[in-house]
């Protein structure tokens, strides 16, 4: 399959999957989440044993696409929810993807770009990425990635990144369980093969039926927890702080709030 907002490269038993959107700091956008999609597909049924995700150009992934952004306030209860529903898809398909994967954070990580960050095995980060669940500071939510945040940090580091909305740079992300290592910008790479040379090493058998039962670990509760997060993502988009929000950052100014 030809890819027009990412890149793929074997490298023996190793994928390199790259967001490849830099003139828009590798922004999620339906297309791209649907050629994540596929890409995810042709690597489990290829002979690689690990993935290493990461972006093109300063930045690992900003959020949502501005230009799709302008288009949500406008949309219908059907449209949201199938919008809903393919971040669903796409996180899903990250946390139980049967093979190893290593995310390498090369810049900043917001939003749904912090959602994937989040969901690798193994999260490594340069110095200077930096990392938010920004929603609730444009009248949105984190309704979706918070039930994959919650298991990993627990509850009361939780609310303070998802109510907050605060910035938060590597050391901090590396300090709350977040992120697996910091290091060098230059040794980004270098240190996720590293790390992906150790995982090739370990069986591929023993590899799949860990990461299998890990993810069997708490599955049914986690699914009525997304089912939660569509109904709420949905929902806030028909409220008119989102559409407030979303007004003043798409023109760069204070949100006004209503009571």
């Amino acid at each position: 399959m030809a890819y027009s907002t990412l890149k793929l490269a074997t490298e023996t038993e190793l994928v390199l999957l790259t967001l490849n959107r830099p003139e828009k700091r590798n922004a999620l956008s339906p297309q791209l989440i649907e050629e994540l999609l596929a890409a995810l597909d042709a690597v489990e049924t290829s002979s690689a044993r690990v993935l290493i995700l990461t972006g093109e150009g300063s930045a690992f992934c900003s959020g949502m696409d501005l230009e799709y952004l302008k288009g949500l306030a406008g949309q219908s209860p059907e449209q949201n929810l199938a919008d809903a529903r393919r971040t669903v898809r796409m996180f899903r398909r990250l946390w139980s993807f049967p093979k190893p994967i290593i995310a390498a954070v090369n810049g900043p990580a917001l939003a749904g770009g912090c959602g994937i960050a989040t969901l690798g095995d193994f999260t490594l980060a340069s110095e200077e990425a930096k990392f938010g669940y920004t929603e609730v500071r444009v009248g949105f939510m984190p309704a979706l990635i918070s039930a994959f945040l919650q298991m990993q940090v627990g509850e009361k580091v939780a609310r303070d990144l998802l109510l907050s909305g605060r910035v938060f740079g590597a050391a901090e992300a590396q300090a709350l369980g977040l992120v697996t290592k910091v290091v060098p910008a230059a040794q980004l790479l270098p240190a996720a093969r590293e790390l992906a040379a150790t995982l090739i090493a370990n069986s591929p058998g023993g590899l799949r039926a860990t990461k299998r039962l890990l993810v069997h670990y708490g599955q049914a509760e986690l699914i009525r927890r997304l089912e939660l997060g569509v109904e709420e993502s949905v929902a806030i988009r028909a409220t008119a702080d989102f559409r407030e929000g979303l007004a003043a950052f798409l023109e760069k100014r204070k949100p006004k709030w209503s009571p």
